[in-house]
């Protein structure tokens, strides 16, 4: 049997699924562009992630989170992924 170090703690899990999303904008300067942030909402609560996005960026996540019924969150290094396929599809 494998040995498995314990404890496993949250700060373990690198991958988690992303349950709820929020964008948000906030204004810039005078003269200035706004920022946008795109806030995940990973494993039911068990992790928040807050990530600066272009509006480029923001309108394509915003269509690829509406169309995935399933994305997870690679924390370590900041990336989301789309969909499942199953091995062998």
């Amino acid at each position: 049997m494998t040995q498995v170090e314990q404890p496993l703690t949250d700060a373990a899990i690198k991958v988690r699924q992303v349950n709820h999303y929020q964008f948000s904008w906030v204004a810039g300067e005078p003269g200035q562009r706004g920022t946008f942030t795109l806030q995940l909402v990973l494993d039911e609560g068990a992790g928040e992630e807050v990530l600066t996005v272009d509006a480029d960026d923001a309108d394509v996540l915003k269509d690829l989170l509406e169309h995935n019924d399933t994305v997870q969150y690679d924390a370590p290094r900041h990336t989301l992924m789309f969909g499942v396929t199953p091995a062998g599809s």
